[in-house]
């Protein structure tokens, strides 16, 4: 079966260099002019999904295999890791909204390069997206973002 997916826009960082961490790199969703009429509401929420496609992602393997910069990553299955290379390379960030002004959304937190294209933009509600008692394997704790 094919799927054909059209970004809604691209991520612009303000930073060009990620010296906090990506917690902290502020980047623009510039959200294709037809879909300003879209983001009308999304104000009243601080926090946002967003989905993406890792583009420069060229590989796909079906196991993580530890690197040095996330070596506390044991080898898994490519589902059991959040890692960017996958079968079809869709990432997924909840990021806290700054500012919204006309078709761009600035936001904080949101884990990608430039250009990258926005295929989805959620706002993010509690009732849906938190888990209270999330089980995560010991080595997730231990990663630092």
């Amino acid at each position: 079966m094919e799927i054909k997916i059209q970004p809604i826009g691209f991520a612009k960082n303000q930073e060009k260099r990620h010296t906090g961490g990506w917690r902290e790199v502020m980047t623009d969703l510039v959200i294709e002019k037809q879909y300003q009429p879209a983001l009308e509401g999304l104000d009243d929420y601080s926090h946002l999904v967003v989905i993406y496609w890792l583009h420069k992602v060229d590989s796909c393997e079906l196991r993580h295999v530890p690197q040095s910069k996330h070596g506390i990553v044991p080898e898994v299955g490519i589902f059991a890791c959040r890692c960017p290379a996958r079968p079809n390379p869709i990432g997924l960030s909840t990021v806290e909204i700054l500012k919204i002004k006309d078709n761009v959304i600035t936001v904080k937190g949101l884990d990608v390069i430039d250009e990258t294209p926005i295929l989805d933009i959620k706002p993010y509600t509690p009732q849906y997206d938190f888990v209270a008692d999330a089980k995560v394997p010991e080595w997730v704790d231990k990663l630092d973002y």
